[in-house]
């Protein structure tokens, strides 16, 4: 099955986490279990929102998908290499 592509919000914090929880998680019902978080237009992650993408990424896993990370700017690159994620996610 083909990726798909979603659009991280610009600020994805506690407000938005939920709303991408349930995006992805729906797609992951429809049988869905690759995805690439486009962050070309975020500048802004903090812990709940990290939670919720390593959360995806055990359920992608388990359904024998994956997430990868697309277009970090430097703030959100230095979030994932501090909370070592770099090590976690593909990042194209």
């Amino acid at each position: 099955m083909s990726e798909i592509v979603i659009d991280m919000p610009e600020m994805f914090s506690v407000e938005e986490a939920s709303e991408f929880r349930e995006k992805i998680r729906g797609h992951i019902d429809e049988g869905f279990s690759s995805f690439v978080l486009d962050f070309g237009g975020c500048a802004f992650i903090d812990s709940t929102g990290l939670g919720v993408i390593v959360s995806s990424y055990k359920k992608c896993v388990e359904n024998g998908g994956t997430i990868k990370l697309k277009a970090l700017n430097a703030n959100v690159l230095k979030i994932f290499e501090l909370t070592r994620l770099t090590h976690v996610f593909e990042i194209v």
